[in-house]
């Protein structure tokens, strides 16, 4: 088999299973792991995967930079940012992550809704101004400029002092067996700080996040409360999800 073709065959198999396993791979097409394994070296650097142990999972197109990201999928996220809404309550505190689906939950909130908000996005706290009732907290910290939202040891130490009845958490991939994963180390940290602080976590990801990965591990399963997503009540991510005890809020 030709380098092109086992290139279109490695892509079927992410679009159809969700997963590619090189040692499967190898065995089905009569190839050596290490020529499976540097077909998704090569797939990799082109962003069409995220390698893993054993093989790849698709990559989320979530982890292009914050201008890019607001051009995907709106629709989804205003659904997604609508259910969340619905979370936060009047005279609750809500801890808000930084991204293009947590600003729509801004705007998805109703302007006078007495309640304190909790953020390390500027972003989000910049929207906020439009909510006269809204008490707005800005968590200080060095900027990391592809997510607009601070992160490193200042912000997770602001992270400490603070408390809420909830988190509502981006990621850019959500899996049944890498668990929630973004791009980068240091924000993957900042969430997991942020997550700790807040009586209930639910996960912000709208459908093209579903069955994705990323380098980086947020957290696991059992450390949320729910996920809201646009994706199709029958995908087989969210099966598996249910099955394994994740409530999934759907966003239709």
């Amino acid at each position: 088999m030709l380098a092109a073709e086992r290139r279109d065959h490695l892509l079927g198999l992410l679009a159809r299973e969700g997963k590619i396993v090189a040692k499967e791979v190898a065995a089905d097409l009569g190839i050596s792991e290490d020529s499976v394994r540097r077909d998704l070296r090569d797939l990799a650097a082109e962003g069409l995967c995220q390698r893993v142990y054993g093989g790849a999972l698709p990559a989320s197109p979530a982890v292009a930079d914050y201008a890019a990201r607001q051009s995907v999928t709106p629709d989804g996220k205003r659904r997604v940012a609508a259910v969340a809404a619905a979370l936060v309550r009047p005279g609750g505190a809500v801890i808000l992550d930084g991204g293009t689906t947590a600003l729509a939950v801004v705007h998805a909130l109703p302007p006078d809704l007495d309640c304190t908000v909790i953020t390390h996005s500027p972003t989000i706290a910049a929207a906020l101004l439009d909510h006269p009732r809204a008490e707005v907290f800005l968590l200080g910290g060095r900027l990391f400029k592809h997510s607009a939202v601070t992160c490193g040891a200042a912000a997770a130490e602001a992270a400490l002092n603070v408390s809420a009845d909830l988190f509502l958490l981006g990621v850019t991939g959500v899996h049944p067996e890498a668990g929630l994963t973004t791009g980068d180390a240091e924000e993957a940290a900042m969430k997991r700080a942020l997550a700790a602080r807040a009586a209930d976590t639910y996960v912000l990801a709208s459908s093209e996040k579903i069955g994705a990965a990323s380098r980086f591990r947020v957290l696991p399963w059992e450390d949320v409360s729910g996920l809201i997503t646009d994706a199709d009540r029958h995908h087989p991510v969210l099966d598996r999800l249910a099955a394994q005890g994740v409530e999934i809020l759907a966003a239709d």
